[in-house]
């Protein structure tokens, strides 16, 4: 796994980006012994050997949370006017969230403090693949997962990844993370599951505004290979498995 050197070593509490940038500029880093003056850099952590004026640098220990994020809540580390999802987790690790949800979505969110594991799970290079619950104001058609499986044009520069559809039957187990409130209200095709491998603003909503319906409820169940723990009430979080975390490198 490749980073820039000014975000490994900011990374590694070495500075802020800006400061690395200077201290990177007046000589004082070395990549396997040889000095270095670019801060776009690569180095791969696992294999190169960095170091600050003749010091090893190495990462700091790192955690990573999973959330149940509450919906009314923002994915950020501060914000003026909303309660974001830091509330739910210790405050003295310099965490951050991996990515968005918005303000308005449930489900899973990682908090953390591995820079490298949040570009990893965040890069569209690396095809991860993240699974959204939701409830429509009216049914899906079939013939929408054959139209999603080819990209959606939402108004970007450019369409969408091709992303997986499958319209929930009343038995998938799925619908049991729905609130209790649609359990006897849903019409058949209103629940669906929808996989992408994008964060691109309200994707989600867009991508259904496409074919003409407004999403009503969104709950992301998945993010690569982490799945929501069924029992994991709202505003509660868990530490997650480095394995796990480390899949897919």
């Amino acid at each position: 796994m490749q980073i820039r050197l000014d975000k490994f070593l900011a990374d590694a509490g070495i500075g802020t980006r800006s400061e690395v940038k200077r201290i990177i500029k007046r000589k004082s880093v070395t990549i396997n012994g040889i000095y270095v003056v670019k801060p776009e850099i690569k180095v791969n952590p696992d294999t190169d050997e960095i170091a600050v004026d003749g010091s090893a640098v190495a990462l700091r220990g790192s955690v990573t949370y999973l959330l149940h994020k509450p919906a009314g809540y923002v994915c950020a580390v501060k914000d003026s006017r909303f309660p974001t999802v830091m509330e739910f987790v210790p405050q003295n690790r310099d965490l951050f969230p991996v990515g968005r949800l918005d303000k308005d979505t449930e489900g899973l969110i990682l908090i953390t403090n591995d820079g490298m594991m949040a570009h990893r799970m965040l890069s569209p290079r690396s095809h991860v693949d993240k699974m959204y619950l939701a409830v429509l104001d009216r049914p899906a058609e079939k013939k929408y997962a054959a139209f999603f499986s080819e990209g959606v044009d939402i108004g970007d520069d450019m369409p969408t990844l091709p992303a997986g559809l499958k319209i929930c039957d009343t038995d998938d187990p799925e619908l049991a993370y729905l609130p209790k409130e649609y359990h006897t209200a849903l019409c058949p095709g209103q629940a669906v599951l929808l996989t992408i491998q994008e964060g691109r603003y309200h994707q989600v909503k867009r991508m259904f505004h496409a074919v003409g319906r407004e999403v009503v409820y969104l709950k992301r169940l998945s993010f690569g290979p982490l799945v929501l723990p069924l029992s994991l009430k709202k505003g509660e979080s868990i530490l997650c498995d480095p394995e796990k975390l480390s899949a897919g490198r």
